[in-house]
């Protein structure tokens, strides 16, 4: 949408600013033909001056349902220090918004799919209409490939608007023989186990760098005095490494007890556009290559790496999972879901999403893959459930802003639980950022609490992911929950660490870390040659191929 018509200015500084703010003189029709609901825009104030634009750039703009199948515009303030960004869809600092001007996010070239009720395509049968005008064939729409001329192939690739997405779930075709589970609505219990029936499992998981700090709090919360009442193993949880400042010796050390290590990455870009257009190739680069450090450094065998968490949970489409098939990763545990009235258990990739891909400009996979979805269900972060009002939840703890006290925390981790025991007892996941403790240690002696309370219960197991994966595959009910075998290894892990003074191996990286005068990689491995990084996993030396830039 391009500016209108001028508005009088001396009309608007009569009736004050906040009110030339008002959505009273906004045309739906106009705002919201063709929209996505999820789409925030500004307001058109006509050809005024771009101070008076950048004046009002934290006010923004979204389109409503409205009785009669019509349309209602909502509005919105940033916080009086930010700016809304209309490309990142996002409030942020405002030295840091720089399309105070610009009245919609850019919106790339589509091909004219899929078609409306009873509209008529101009190309042959098979085959989809260009944004450029030539008719090209369905099948090599979202390849992955630019075949338009203007590129619009490539974008309509989601789970909805893909043409060669994949099926929805059909139960009769999805069989556990073949490595697939699925269910309509995500909701159904595998084995079709009643929930009473059925253990609570519980999925704690630490994403980021692993440091001598934080490894003394995974320590408090996974104590070994700690230990579940149905089958005596102490919780175990999951930690998604990233590579930067990450202390491998102590990364060995959580694998030597039972936890389960998966990779988030070499560099950990914070650019949320980087992950959700990277290449295969350099998917691979990236998580492989991060996989490819921790066996070497960590002294963990490559089938044990398994897991993979994108950076900010910033999906890379079929990118992504194209690699994961081709490397061998069993699942993914960056896919966020909306809350429902029953959470979502985990899912196979070989149907189409059960929900909603989550998230603005969120690049889920729409092809089949023979990966799992250890999906990440929203959390509900209200004191009270019944009488609050609904609030947007979170899904990383840390996102939960609104906890500031160890009551309110404590309440917080009580009603989600109490959510997924009461309906159909998917895993409940706990997912926090590696730091998260680390500033707040009131909030770390409730969680310590709650967790050696809760695995006294009797129904509640603290497993690892892939832990969920195996009881999904082989589902066992309650009173034999003890005897299950898959959950036996490392139940109860005893002894010393396998190395105690690990080797620093001081590395000046200037290129990548000009701030640090050091960078110490600890492992009990002999030292490498330089710092690993993209591209050269093992330290040799090899140079790197990305933009420094980029990170």
């Amino acid at each position: 949408m391009t500016r209108r018509a001028a508005t009088p200015l001396l009309v608007l500084l009569a009736v004050g600013w906040a009110a030339g703010q008002s959505t009273v003189d906004m045309d739906p029709d106009l705002y919201c033909t063709g929209r996505a609901d999820d789409e925030f825009f500004r307001k058109d104030l006509g050809d005024v001056p771009d101070n008076i634009y950048k004046a009002n750039c934290g006010y923004y703009y979204r389109c409503t349902p409205a009785a009669g199948g019509k349309k209602s515009i909502a509005s919105a303030l940033c916080q009086s220090e930010l700016y809304f960004d209309v490309e990142q869809q996002i409030c942020q600092r405002k030295h840091v918004v720089t399309n105070c001007l610009n009245i919609d996010k850019f919106q790339p070239s589509k091909p004219r799919w899929p078609l409306s009720d009873g509209e008529i395509s101009n190309c042959p049968e098979g085959e989809i209409e260009c944004g450029s005008g030539e008719c090209l064939s369905s099948v090599i729409f979202c390849d992955g490939r630019e075949d338009c001329i203007d590129g619009s192939d490539e974008n309509v690739c989601t789970p909805l608007t893909d043409p060669n997405r994949a099926d929805v779930c059909d139960t009769r075709k999805c069989q556990w023989s073949e490595g697939c589970f699925c269910s309509t609505d995500g909701t159904r219990i595998p084995g079709n186990l009643n929930p009473d029936q059925t253990p609570q499992m519980i999925t704690i998981t630490f994403t980021g760098a692993i440091n001598d700090r934080n490894f003394r709090i995974f320590q408090d919360v996974f104590k070994d005095t700690t230990k579940h009442k149905g089958n005596d193993c102490t919780p175990k949880g999951t930690f998604f490494i990233s590579h930067a400042f990450t202390n491998y010796s102590a990364v060995q050390e959580l694998h030597r007890l039972g936890h389960e290590i998966g990779v988030s990455s070499i560099t950990n870009n914070q650019n949320r556009t980087y992950w959700s257009k990277l290449s295969a190739a350099d998917y691979e680069a990236e998580m492989d290559g991060a996989r490819v450090i921790i066996e070497q450094f960590a002294n963990i065998s490559a089938n044990e790496v398994l897991g993979v968490r994108v950076p900010r949970q910033r999906v890379g489409g079929n990118n992504q999972f194209n690699m994961m098939v081709e490397w061998g990763f069993l699942y993914d545990s960056s896919i966020s879901a909306p809350m429902g009235r029953i959470p979502l258990w985990p899912y196979t990739l070989m149907h189409r999403l059960p929900h909603k891909c989550l998230g603005t400009d969120q690049n889920c996979p729409s092809r089949n893959f023979t990966v799992w979805e250890m999906v990440v269900n929203e959390l509900d972060r209200r004191d009270d459930v019944k009488f609050d009002e609904v609030l947007t939840g979170c899904h990383y703890v840390d996102q939960c802003a609104n906890l500031v006290s160890p009551l309110q925390f404590r309440n917080f981790l009580d009603n989600n639980l109490a959510r997924h025991f009461a309906t159909n007892r998917a895993p409940f996941g706990l997912h926090f950022t590696s730091g998260y403790f680390e500033t707040r240690t009131d909030f770390l002696k409730e969680f310590v609490t709650w967790v050696a309370d809760v695995a006294q219960r009797g129904d509640y197991y603290f497993v690892t992911m892939q832990q969920v994966i195996n009881w999904m595959e082989a589902p066992t009910e309650i009173a034999a929950i003890n005897n299950f075998q898959e959950w036996k290894g490392k139940c109860e892990v005893k002894g010393l660490p396998f190395c105690s003074l690990p080797n620093p191996c001081p590395k000046k990286v200037s290129r990548l870390f000009p701030n640090e005068e050091e960078m110490f990689l600890y492992t009990c491995m002999e030292c490498p040659s330089t710092y690993p990084w993209i591209n050269d996993p093992y330290g040799s030396g090899g140079f790197l191929s990305f933009n420094d830039a980029d990170f």
